[in-house]
């Protein structure tokens, strides 16, 4: 077979590159079975009709118009390689045509709901204060240093999103013996009650729990839904985890409430990112920081690679993807996330 003849597949997985998401057998294998043509996601459009005639996928998410998409008659799915789906493609035309839109986002799950583990033992256990404190020369030894410490086990604990991450956060805490209330207004309570959680309101999450985990993608619905009020509802000393977008949450409400020492908390995502140098939330005590890495590891990345080629195969056998995760018609449109721009 001649390249001329193989698929054609468009590649734009910016910010992610082919060498980042591929490992070199598997980039091998993709150059072998399809003929790839890398773009700026930005110049799709310019690509010419013969390219756009015969592309048969796309990698990534690269803005597109209805006017482009008329040129891509062949077109069967966009493989996007982030976590968000963002407003910037015609969707409903995408529907109507059967084209797939997919995400690889639920590498993501593992890693970031294990980092969402060590960052609720930490809070409750005060590991980077006690080392930091013996570097220091000033550590307490023994119970002196255990004054506000508690335990994970058999607490009560929330997790406000039930989707890939709010279930792999499950998963890593069973073995704490948690009472483990769910706050998803997306999903109904039996399949709730299946994952072996409780269904709860938001405000019975926030207002029994030990540690809330807040593991909700931002939608066109709940930009800044907990804020102040939702803080001050919690228990005195509960300590409050966002791993998902820093949209959800009203952050100077957040910072407000631990500076109070209402709530004790962590964080791996920011209004901004990368944080100016100068952001108060870096010398908040009480607040554990991370630089938006919990999913950013190297065996993530390489998975997302495996399941574009898995899933092109299926396709190209006409049958429908399987690996990666469809968007849905009803709430693809609702999704608000912002793109990542550093891996």
């Amino acid at each position: 077979m001649t390249d001329e003849s193989l698929p054609l597949v468009i590649s734009a997985p910016e910010p992610r590159t082919l060498d980042l998401i591929f490992t070199p057998a598997a980039q091998a294998e993709l150059r072998r079975t399809y003929r790839i043509v890398e773009a700026d996601p930005e110049d799709i459009a310019g690509l010419g009709d013969a390219v756009l005639g015969e592309a048969r996928y796309i990698i990534g998410q690269p803005p597109l118009s209805a006017e482009t998409l008329v040129r891509m008659p062949n077109l069967r799915a966009i493989l996007n390689v982030e976590s968000n789906l963002l407003n910037n493609m015609p969707y409903e035309i995408l529907f109507e045509r059967g084209i797939h839109v997919v995400t690889t986002g639920q590498v993501f799950a593992e890693p970031v709901a294990e980092l969402g583990l060590a960052m609720a033992l930490n809070l409750a256990r005060g590991v980077i204060d006690a080392d930091v404190a013996f570097r220091d020369g000033t550590e307490l030894w023994g119970g002196e240093g255990n004054r506000s410490a508690r335990l994970l086990s058999g607490s009560e604990v929330g997790i406000v999103g039930f989707g890939d991450l709010g279930r792999a956060l499950n998963r890593v805490l069973s073995g704490f013996r948690a009472k483990i209330r769910v706050f998803d207004p997306w999903l109904p309570p039996s399949m709730l009650r299946e994952a072996g959680v409780e269904p709860a309101s938001l405000s019975e999450v926030l207002a029994m729990s030990d540690f809330v985990f807040v593991v909700a993608s931002v939608t066109s619905e709940n930009r800044g839904f907990l804020g102040a009020e939702a803080f001050a509802s919690m228990r005195k000393g509960a300590a409050f985890i966002l791993l998902s977008r820093a949209d959800v949450v009203d952050f100077p409400a957040l910072m407000a409430a631990v500076a109070s020492g209402h709530i004790v908390a962590a964080s791996d995502v920011y209004p901004e990112e990368p944080l100016p140098a100068d952001h108060p939330v870096r010398g908040l005590k009480g607040f554990i920081r991370s630089a938006h890495r919990a999913g950013a590891l190297d065996s993530a990345f390489k998975k997302m690679g495996d399941m574009v080629l898995e899933d092109m195969a299926l396709m190209d056998r006409g049958l429908p993807p399987m690996r990666c995760k469809r968007a849905e018609r009803e709430t693809v449109s609702r999704m608000r996330s912002k793109p990542v721009s550093v891996n």
